[in-house]
């Protein structure tokens, strides 16, 4: 596997500047911006939220439970998830790899299984059983010579 650690590099700070960085100061910065420049010039809210910090306790009490469920939602009864999920399958060779090994390695399976049962049964492969493992084999060794990773 070839290993490019400049971008493998640039992937991981993006994780980490998408997923934590950047959530924590787009949370400080819009409980901020909403506080000052909405909820003190206005004095029903500013009797609702007295200081900054019952606004940062009050909308994150609020808050989180709320998000949590928008999370909840999307993972679970949204179809925006399985779209998502569509996508990534149908643009990662890897995972596409994972899907067309799976769909041809199935049957080989299921006739394996059969072939044990009979032998555990004591029961002679028949010339049909033979030729039947063959193409199986022939299909195998045809996929294998025929997969690109990259």
């Amino acid at each position: 596997m070839e290993r490019n650690l400049a971008f493998r590099g640039w992937f991981y700070f993006r994780t980490g500047w998408a997923t934590y960085f950047a959530f924590v100061v787009a949370a400080i910065n819009a409980l901020t911006v909403t506080y000052f420049l909405a909820v003190e010039n206005y004095p029903t809210l500013n009797s609702i939220f007295p200081t900054f910090f019952h606004y940062v306790a009050i909308v994150g009490g609020l808050g989180v439970p709320l998000l949590v469920l928008v999370g909840y939602i999307h993972f679970k009864k949204s179809k925006s998830f399985k779209a998502e999920q569509d996508v990534l399958i149908e643009t990662s060779p890897h995972i596409r790899r994972i899907l067309v090994n799976t769909e041809i390695l199935l049957p080989s399976y299921v006739k394996l299984l059969e072939l044990v049962v009979k032998l555990s049964q004591n029961e002679k492969l028949s010339d049909d059983d033979m030729n039947q493992i063959s193409t199986l084999k022939s299909e195998l060794d045809e996929h294998i010579d025929k997969r690109q990773i990259k």
